[in-house]
């Protein structure tokens, strides 16, 4: 349920990125939010189509999109294919749901496509100079996050009695056509399979070649989030 502005007319904007930090921003947002009696937004950006994202990104967002409903947040925004500087993004969407406090991750300059000359939070200062900026800091274990897959390559599913079989050439028995995101340090086709499905971004673990079910899974687990202040 949406929230109408509260006495104190605040808004908050989340800003995440790809990494575990995400998700103890969205936590110190909602618990922001929660305080004020306010509407909370949360974005991300990516220069890449969404179609496009790897198998990792994509859970990310998945598990953004389950947080902004579990806490009654008012919109997930994701700006995808974007190729204007990232303050310039926040700016823009900051003036449209009239933002008056925006929450970013202390890395945020580093994660988020290089941002040419000076720091986003100077960009951000100069652009939307009357929203409040909070820099929340991230633990050293937090900010080096390296993807645990090769890069996608095009594959396809083919049914075998009960089970689906991985294959990269297409043929006419070819149910599902997606991308396979391979596991490093393996030598068998062991990994994850991004396809659509109905309208769904699916992700389904690969063993030796084979999918055994079409059932959704998570690449990045979720943080035990005890939320610090």
């Amino acid at each position: 349920m949406k929230k109408f502005k509260g006495r104190m007319d605040e808004s908050i904007l989340v800003c995440v990125y790809y990494g575990p930090n995400g998700e103890r921003l969205i936590q110190r947002g909602c618990n922001i939010a929660h305080m004020l009696d306010c509407p909370l937004y949360i974005l991300t950006v990516d220069r890449l189509p969404f179609d496009e994202l790897d198998a990792e990104k994509s859970d990310y967002i998945t598990r953004w999109k389950q947080l902004a409903e579990q806490h009654n947040a008012e919109e997930f925004i994701l700006k995808d294919n974007e190729k204007r500087p990232i303050s310039k993004v926040i700016a823009e969407i900051a003036r449209e749901k009239k933002i008056t406090q925006i929450i970013l991750g202390q890395t945020a300059q580093s994660r988020w496509e290089q941002i040419a000359k000076g720091s986003i939070i100077n960009s951000l200062l100069r652009e939307i100079p009357f929203v409040d900026l909070h820099l929340i800091s991230v633990s050293r274990a937090l900010r080096d996050h390296e993807g645990q897959f090769e890069k996608g390559v095009r594959a396809y599913l083919t049914r075998e009695g009960e089970v689906y079989r991985l294959s990269f050439n297409y043929t006419k028995d070819v149910e599902f056509e997606g991308i396979f995101f391979k596991d490093h340090g393996t030598d068998f086709n062991n990994g994850v399979f991004k396809f659509m499905r109905d309208k769904e971004t699916l992700q389904v673990n690969v063993t030796e070649d084979i999918v055994k079910e079409l059932k959704h899974v998570r690449m990045i687990e979720p943080l035990d989030i005890d939320d610090e202040d």
